[in-house]
C-alpha cells in the first residue's frame, strides 16, 4: 500500500469577520496565497500536481464556482491541474485533505494540494438576506 504524507504546509492568519485585515478578501485570493507558498516550500513544479482539492463550508456567491479551481489558477498552477471543491460545512477542509490522501493511497495520483478556505465576510451578507 502506498503511504500518503504531508510534505509542506502554509496558512493565512485569522481575522475577525467584517472587521479584520482580510475583510472582503476573496477566498480564492487567500487560498492561492497559501497554495503558492506550500508548493514553493515543497520544491515541486506546478505541473506535477494531480489535483487541487479544497473544502469550503459555503461554496456559494463569492466563494462559489469551484473555488478549488480558482485557487489553483490564481496560485499560478498550469491550467492542466484540475480543481475539486468539497462542501461539508464545518469539516470541509479536513474532508478535502482526507480525499486527497485517499486518492494517493488508491494510486489515483501522486501529488495533491489540499486544504480549506472560507471568507465569511464575503458570504455572510447572503445568509442574512432572508
Amino acid at each position: 500500500m502506498t503511504d500518503a504524507v504531508i510534505v509542506s504546509t502554509a496558512r493565512t492568519g485569522l481575522a475577525k469577520s467584517w472587521k479584520g485585515a482580510f475583510n472582503m478578501t476573496h477566498g480564492a485570493a487567500l487560498g492561492a496565497h497559501v497554495v503558492k507558498h506550500a508548493v514553493e516550500r515543497a520544491k515541486i513544479e506546478g505541473a506535477e500536481i494531480d489535483d487541487v482539492v479544497f473544502g469550503c463550508a459555503l461554496p456559494e456567491g463569492a466563494t462559489g464556482n469551484n473555488i478549488a479551481r480558482q485557487i489553483g489558477i490564481l496560485a499560478g498552477l498550469p491550467v492542466t491541474v484540475a480543481g475539486l471543491t468539497v462542501s461539508r460545512f464545518c469539516s470541509s477542509g479536513l474532508q478535502a485533505i482526507a480525499t486527497a490522501a485517499n486518492s494517493v493511497i488508491a494510486g489515483e495520483g501522486d501529488i495533491y494540494v489540499a486544504g480549506g478556505v472560507e471568507s465569511i465576510s464575503c458570504v455572510q451578507g447572503e445568509l442574512n438576506q432572508k
